[in-house]
């Protein structure tokens, strides 16, 4: 007997009622199933179907144009939510990324949930703002992370709830097209839907209406691992100035985010878009990765009026249309044999086509600090950076060295931080970072220029206090 697509769909979704997952997880994750089986030129947006975004006001405009002392009134009817459900697995973490240790501050050790804490706290304080901070963990970070937001002191919040978790949805065999079967390991059959999953999570948790119901007409939304996203009462005057539904922190692209997603306009409907890379046909390639004609890439950080967000998911009972993205990638991740599966996921970014009169603001790097691998979370930990008292992430110019450290020994976490036992070394005079191999560094080590050090073919040490450049380690022979 030949199964029909229906029939094949039928199977992944008796397996997420069996996990005792929603109607609501099931729905939305037909949608893209269905994307994916029968809409395969919906995963292109072409180039001669979008224009460039060219003309986009800067946050420094913005700060001169606006009444600060009036700001805080709309910043008062904000709301805060951060993305959360990130375990980390791409350096080897077993855990919520957020509970990751960044940098100390007056001798105390602190993550990204310690850091995204204070932020909070301190708005509260300085402003006397309400400021709630919901978190949308996934299945995986929920009880961890919660486990720290409960025992903060100084952290309480009434009437709105500090977590919305995310569905999850099963691998689908890429040869199949059924829920992939992996007994070694169940919880790799299972992948979150990417972060646009977040709107139907919304809906379906009630948080809108809580939020309105105590007067929040706002809603800022961020990713845990950017330090860079603080709560801003200047963007929150600018958002309530523009009268948009709709917002995207947008920054210049370089060299280094040619590769990233990027703020068009829909020929056809005169709509922001959101292309991620994955949606650009091989012929657009280059034109997409030309930072000349498309200057402005998507920070994740997004502003939206909680009662456009609300109308829009009603109109279309919690599930938006977004484009589908189609991930291929091995049911084990760190096993490239095991079986190829497809894993279904939306941007978070992409509901800006759904919204007329959607705009952007084009932020400094100051509000991008994404930490996606060792090589970031090296910069970070460096004297490039302060923690201030207000819990900002403070540098000079956030122009930061380029840096590639050997993914054979620096990029799991647990083997990055026993290269680095007393901390990492200074970037303050580094242009660029590049150590191939095993290298294990002293206390007060400082890169300089070029720094360069290529593999010894052996595990190797930088002693206390010396100086790295283009040349390696650099002699003490001075002449």
């Amino acid at each position: 007997m030949t199964l029909t697509e229906e029939d094949v769909f039928d199977l992944s979704a008796a397996k997420m009622r069996e996990h005792g997952m929603t109607d609501m997880a099931i729905a939305q994750f037909k949608r893209l199933y269905e994307v994916w089986r029968n809409e395969e030129a919906s995963s292109w947006i072409r180039e001669n179907e979008v224009e460039p975004l060219t003309s986009v006001p800067s946050f420094h405009d913005v700060y001169e144009t606006i009444n600060h002392e009036k700001a805080i009134d709309a910043f008062a009817k904000t709301a805060f939510l951060k993305l959360n459900g990130g375990l980390g697995t791409s350096m080897g973490l077993d855990c919520a990324k957020s509970l990751l240790p960044v940098r100390r501050h007056k001798a105390r050790q602190m993550r990204f949930i310690d850091i995204i804490i204070g932020q909070v706290l301190t708005a509260r304080t300085r402003l006397g703002v309400e400021l709630p901070l919901t978190l949308m963990n996934s299945f995986r970070t929920s009880k961890d992370t919660m486990k720290v937001l409960r025992s903060n002191k100084k952290f309480h919040q009434d009437g709105i709830p500090m977590e919305i978790v995310q569905h999850q949805e099963p691998k689908i065999s890429a040869e199949t097209g059924l829920p992939v079967s992996f007994p070694s390991n169940p919880d790799l059959e299972w992948c979150p839907p990417g972060h646009g999953d977040l709107f139907s999570t919304i809906w379906e948790s009630g948080l809108l209406d809580s939020l309105e119901a105590r007067g929040f007409k706002y809603l800022f939304i961020s990713n845990s691992d950017n330090l860079g996203a603080r709560p801003s009462r200047t963007l929150a005057q600018h958002f309530e100035n523009t009268g948009a539904p709709f917002m995207i922190e947008v920054a210049r692209r370089t060299p280094a985010d040619r590769k990233g997603g990027h703020i068009v306009r829909d020929k056809a409907t005169g709509r922001l878009m959101l292309r991620e890379m994955s949606q650009v046909h091989p012929d657009d390639r280059d034109d997409a990765q030309n930072i000349d004609k498309h200057p402005y890439f998507n920070t994740n950080s997004i502003w939206v009026r909680i009662d456009a967000l609300k109308a829009k998911l009603a109109a279309y009972d919690g599930v938006l249309p977004l484009p589908v993205i189609r991930n291929r990638k091995t049911v084990d991740p760190t096993d490239p044999s095991s079986e190829p599966v497809i894993q279904l996921e939306t941007a978070m970014g992409a509901a800006v086509s759904l919204f007329d009169g959607a705009t952007c603001v084009c932020v400094d790097r100051m509000r991008f600090l994404p930490v996606k691998t060792t090589d970031d979370l090296f910069i970070m930990r460096s004297d490039r950076f302060h923690l201030t008292d207000q819990y900002e992430m403070e540098d000079g110019n956030y122009i930061f060295p380029d840096v590639h450290l050997d993914a054979r020994y620096y990029k799991n976490i647990h083997d990055f931080d026993v290269r680095f036992p007393y901390g990492v070394p200074s970037l303050a005079a580094a242009k660029s970072v590049e150590i191939d191999g095993d290298w294990t560094f002293g206390r007060d080590v400082m890169l300089f220029s070029d720094a360069r050090l290529k593999d010894q073919g052996e595990p190797s040490y930088v002693p206390n206090g010396e100086y790295v450049g283009p040349q390696g380690v650099e002699p003490d022979d001075w002449v």
